[in-house]
């Protein structure tokens, strides 16, 4: 698959931006856009470059084991480090600001090893329509003067995905991922035993055959989104009762299926103005 010229105008700024930051660890996470990011920039720069990601408890084993299967597949270097979020009281209370303490977090293991290998620049892969969503996690990146290669091409998630397929990338059509800490509800302590009992959630779910979908933790309570194609498999009365065996299972008193289905950040709609400050 080709690419037409605008985006084939795009890639090229990609490459040239990569090529001016010098010697660069990217910020990686398996997700689409870090993945595509890690692998420009490895097509780019080759050994000057080593992708970094965070074994945290915030990140599902699944979503680790296949980021670093990506990582061996395109042969690209990547380093495991630890991130200590969960000792953070400011990240634990879970309040409007709790991304920006995960990626401050981040960013300050990650500085210590730039410095101590001296690699040029950090980037992390922030696209143009991540500008229009709440995202304190931006913040904390411009704090620690973290480069956007892929904001600064002028790249949208969908032209992410496309340049991702036609450079042959199987992770061009993987569902948004987010960390686990983002299904938990604002005001709700993140725990070891919180993530867990989500990402066990989510790994059932998964294990039903669904795609795109998130399990959002209310205390007693559990709301499952599906993504609208998937919606009428979910709403069967068969489904109901999977549904309801897994989460009884795993400690829920109750079962919701959210029927606007799956949207990305819907946790932000529950938070007023003076929480999405960190107020």
């Amino acid at each position: 698959m080709g690419v037409d010229g605008l985006l084939e105008q795009k890639r090229i700024a990609l490459q040239d931006r990569l090529r001016a930051a010098g010697k660069l660890l990217v910020a990686y996470s398996g997700g689409v856009d870090s993945a595509y990011l890690a692998y420009a920039a490895y097509q780019s720069l080759g050994s000057r470059m080593l992708a970094v990601i965070a074994d945290s408890a915030s990140l599902a084993r699944a979503q680790l084991s296949d980021a670093v299967g990506f990582a061996s597949e395109q042969g690209f270097p990547l380093e495991v480090i630890e991130t200590s979020e969960l000792d953070r009281e400011q990240y634990v209370r879970n309040d409007g600001a709790r991304c920006f303490h995960c990626k401050d977090e981040l960013f300050t293991v990650i500085e210590k090893l730039r410095s101590e290998r001296d690699y040029d620049a950090i980037a992390y892969g922030v696209n143009v329509d991540d500008q229009g969503d709440f995202r304190p996690g931006q913040r904390a990146a411009e704090q620690h003067h973290v480069i956007a290669p892929l904001l600064d091409a002028g790249l949208q998630k969908q032209d992410v995905r496309d340049l991702a397929r036609a450079a042959g990338l199987r992770i061009w059509d993987k569902p948004a991922s987010a960390c686990l800490s983002s299904r938990i509800e604002y005001g709700r302590r993140v725990t070891r035993e919180n993530l867990s009992v989500v990402e066990r959630g989510e790994d059932a779910i998964r294990g039903l055959g669904f795609r795109q979908f998130r399990v959002r933790h209310h205390g007693e309570m559990v709301r499952l989104e599906i993504s609208k194609e998937e919606m009428p498999r979910a709403l069967t009365s068969d489904m109901a009762a999977e549904f309801s065996r897994i989460f009884k299972a795993l400690g829920f008193k109750f079962v919701t299926l959210d029927l606007e289905g799956f949207r990305s950040g819907s946790m932000n709609s529950f938070l007023s103005l003076d929480r999405l400050s960190g107020n």
